[in-house]
Parts: structure tokens; C-alpha cells; sequence
């Protein structure tokens, strides 16, 4: 199937919906359309929850940005942008886990150069020698004239899911 970029984002959003905090950006004047927020807390104890061994907090914050001709002045100017605007939303202290900062670019056309620069993108960062967990930035690309997907290393579960929900 071809898709537009408002039926593939539409596509997602209705997928994300289940497990996600979705908010909206229509009349924003960015190519954001959504970012969707993921938390999960998971903790163990004994007898009574007075009790605790350990809890973990893991939290995601995916976004979709609706882009027609990706270049790689737009992917490096959105990626950065999309970083410190991820890191302001993290909860780090005591019992947080990890955390994802994973923007979505979909686009009809995407240069051989930002494909090549998107996949390179490394981003970590561990708080308190990871006593406080880590960050890690996953980034997608879908190109929907070629109907193709392609990641970072670290995003391969997003592509896998992109690939699931979008061409299955």
C-alpha cells in the first residue's frame, strides 16, 4: 500500500494509542505532528510495599515529524532540536532505568547524505555513572516513495515496529 505522509502518521498514531500518551501539534508551525509519551514502572518487595527491593522507571518519548524532502541541514537542525527538547521531559534520580528520545522522520524524498548521517547518529548519556540510569536516542526514517525504513543502531526495535504497523 502507498501511503501520504498524514495516512502513514494517522496509521501510527492509531497504532500508538494503546501504550502511549499521545499529544498533538497541529497548528504548530514545526514538522512535529506528535509526540507520544511512554512510562512504565515496575518495582518488587516483600510482605508489604514498605518493603522494597527495587523499582524501575523506564519512560519513552517518540516523535513524528511530517517532512517532504528530508536534507541533512533539516535532519541535524530537527535532531538537536528534538534532543534538548527530549531531555527537558526525562524524570532521572533514584529508580529511573533508561530513557528514549526517539524522533520519527517521514518523508517523501530523503538525500543520500542525511540517510547516511541518520544512521551514524550515536547519542548516550548515563546519569551518575548509570546509578541513575541512561538516555539513549533512537531515530527512524520512513521514505515513503520507496517504502523504506532504515535507523540508527539503536533504533532497530522503531524500525521493526514502523515496518509491522506501516507494510504488514
Amino acid at each position: 500500500m502507498q501511503y501520504t505522509r498524514e495516512t502513514a502518521i494517522a496509521r501510527l498514531l492509531k497504532s500508538y494509542q494503546t501504550y502511549y500518551n499521545i499529544t498533538l501539534f497541529e497548528e504548530d508551525k514545526t514538522p512535529i505532528r506528535a509526540r507520544c509519551d511512554y512510562f512504565e514502572h515496575s518495582e518488587k518487595y516483600v510482605v508489604s510495599r514498605k518493603a522494597e527491593l527495587w523499582s524501575a522507571d523506564c519512560e519513552e518519548f517518540l516523535y513524528l515529524l511530517d517532512i517532504p524532502h528530508l536534507t541533512l541541514s533539516l535532519y541535524e537542525k530537527w535532531r538537536d532540536y528534538i534532543c534538548e527538547d527530549g531531555k527537558k521531559l526525562l524524570h532521572i534520580g533514584p529508580g529511573h532505568m533508561y530513557s528514549f528520545i526517539t524522533p520519527v522522520f517521514i518523508c517523501d524524498h530523503c538525500e543520500e547524505d542525511a540517510r547516511k548521517a541518520l544512521k551514524k547518529c550515536r547519542i548516550y548519556k548515563s546519569f551518575h555513572f548509570s546509578l541513575h540510569g541512561w538516555m539513549d536516542y533512537h531515530v527512524a526514517l520512513v521514505e515513503l516513495s520507496k517504502n523504506r525504513i532504515d535507523s540508527n543502531r539503536s533504533g532497530h526495535s522503531v524500525a521493526k515496529v514502523l515496518k509491522k504497523v506501516l507494510y504488514s
